[in-house]
């Protein structure tokens, strides 16, 4: 399965200077609000040093990690709901996304251009979290107040339809008070039903803290008691540039022990439930994302829908003992190599193989 993490945030607060770093794609990154009018799109590996750990045992033709697809969407500003600047061409984009990751200004640069055209060193993270907040609430507004009709038209000529109606004016009124979707008290039916109402403020949140080089690994202001991930887009550009080894030597100078795309992604995973599961042979070592709470047959599903339709069993081995017993055959001989069948819930880490039959 694929992750899609939106990057959103005002202008100028180093969206684009980050997304270039952590696709190493060139987005344009200048100091002028709208420099990124089309949404840049990058798809990047998903850093996990367990991949070449397994390589190191199974000797693949390949290595082939998870990817995370960001999606570099231009600055909104104040109004952004209205048309103002080309908000509503890039809140559309954002409705395309799994999470948002909002990138928050930490750093102080007196050259930096504001959205308002001011210039300055003053930083006020909050207010400009508040600032995006509600235009993204503003803009579910307006999409409710659009389908309400439509919903109870449909609601009075189908009763099964009066939940979705009941739900979404629920909605209406909770976000009318300046409230994130996400945040309303609803039952797991009632959170499945606002999928089809394309809510941006029931997407998953994570703030990123774009920080000065110097704040790096501190704790940084938290927003709206949601604690950001400090990162510098500065240093993530220099990073970019490195090979690995020199990369892997410049953090531990700086004394972070990873990048901030692996943080980032990380915290993605965690945020949206997702977890990894490995296959391991000599064609290849391969990480595949699935949600946390899978069985078997589900992950199955993610390599081919014929996997899952035709599943019989799963071959299962723990990450660690594949590790320590030197393999798979290290782990058939040491009992290790488990045979689960469809009610297996996949843990993070696993190595499988599937049996299945079509």
């Amino acid at each position: 399965m694929s992750l899609s993490i939106g990057i959103v945030g005002l202008p100028n607060v180093g969206k684009s200077t980050l997304f270039t770093a952590l696709t190493r794609k060139g987005g344009l990154a200048a100091n002028y609000p709208f420099a990124t009018i089309d949404p840049n799109v990058g798809v990047v590996d998903v850093p996990d040093a367990r991949l070449q750990q397994l390589a190191e045992i199974a000797h693949p033709g390949r290595i082939v990690p998870a990817t995370v697809e960001f999606v570099d969407i231009a600055g909104l500003v104040k109004g952004a709901n209205e048309g103002e600047g080309l908000g509503n061409q890039f809140l559309a984009n954002i409705r395309e996304t799994d999470a948002i990751c909002e990138v928050v200004r930490y750093f102080t640069d007196p050259n930096v251009m504001r959205e308002t055209g001011r210039v300055g060193a003053f930083v006020d993270p909050s207010a400009d979290a508040d600032t995006i907040m509600t235009e993204l609430i503003l803009a579910d507004i307006q999409t409710l107040e659009k389908q309400l009709p439509k919903l109870e038209k449909e609601a009075k000529r189908d009763k099964e339809q009066a939940g979705k109606f009941d739900v979404a004016k629920r909605l209406l009124a909770w976000l009318n008070e300046g409230n994130r979707a996400a945040t309303m008290d609803m039952t797991d039916d009632e959170r499945a039903i606002t999928k089809g109402l394309f809510l941006l403020t029931m997407k998953p949140l994570l703030y990123v803290a774009n920080v000065d080089e110097d704040a790096l690994g501190a704790e940084v202001e938290p927003i709206d008691g949601e604690q950001p991930i400090p990162i510098c887009a500065k240093v993530e550009a220099e990073l970019s540039e490195l090979e690995p080894e020199e990369a892997a030597e410049y953090l531990s100078d700086i004394g972070l022990e990873r990048s901030g795309l692996e943080t980032l992604a990380q915290a993605a995973y965690k945020l949206l439930g997702l977890q990894s599961y490995f296959t391991a042979g000599e064609m290849e070592v391969k990480a595949w994302t699935i949600p946390v709470g899978a069985k078997a047959p589900q992950a199955a599903g993610v390599i081919h829908s014929d996997f899952e339709r035709g599943f019989i069993k799963a071959e299962v081995a723990s990450f660690d003992d594949y590790i320590e017993l030197g393999g798979e055959a290290g782990c058939k001989a040491a009992g290790k190599l488990r045979m689960e069948g469809k009610d297996y819930v996949v843990q993070d880490g696993d190595v499988m193989h599937f049996r299945f039959n079509v």
